[in-house]
């Protein structure tokens, strides 16, 4: 089974009991709401990534503040042609605190739009785990980084 490990970082944004959010768009056109960031590329600093990718779907430049933590998930994607692919996403979560810009949609990438959402209605929200994810990394500040399996997946 091909093997392929994708290294990322997010941003969780929390200013006056709202959270930023981005809504990605999945291949099959589905959209939910995910955490600003995204890949790494080749020789990038995570801190350096999830700076110009927040800055990339919501036009904001964002200061990191804190590592909150690692979260891993491994999972098995069928492919188009062939045999099953076994992908590991490493996601690098960091509390962001927003510093100019101004809000706006990413155009011809992977979210379609940004937006701010009440703490107390994410829950509701149709979004990927890492939402969750990154939300108990928030709260909880776990001093290993992790917050279990249970909150895993995209």
């Amino acid at each position: 089974m091909p093997k392929q490990l994708r290294v990322a970082a997010y941003a969780v944004c929390v200013r006056d009991g709202r959270m930023l959010l981005a809504r990605w768009v999945a291949g099959d056109g589905s959209r939910r709401w995910t955490l600003p960031g995204g890949g790494m590329d080749h020789g990038e600093d995570p801190y350096d990534t999830v700076i110009r990718e927040a800055e990339e779907e919501t036009g904001y430049a964002v200061e990191p503040l804190a590592l909150l933590g690692v979260d891993s998930v491994l999972r098995s994607h069928p492919r188009r042609l062939g045999s099953p692919n076994d992908f590991h996403a490493l996601r690098i979560v960091y509390e962001a605190r927003v510093t100019g810009g101004e809000l706006r949609h990413e155009t011809n990438g992977s979210t379609d739009m940004a937006a701010w959402h009440a703490l107390d209605e994410v829950s509701a929200l149709d979004r990927v785990a890492l939402v969750d994810v990154g939300l108990r990394l928030w709260r909880e500040r776990p001093p290993l980084g992790r917050v279990g399996s249970e909150a895993a997946g995209k």
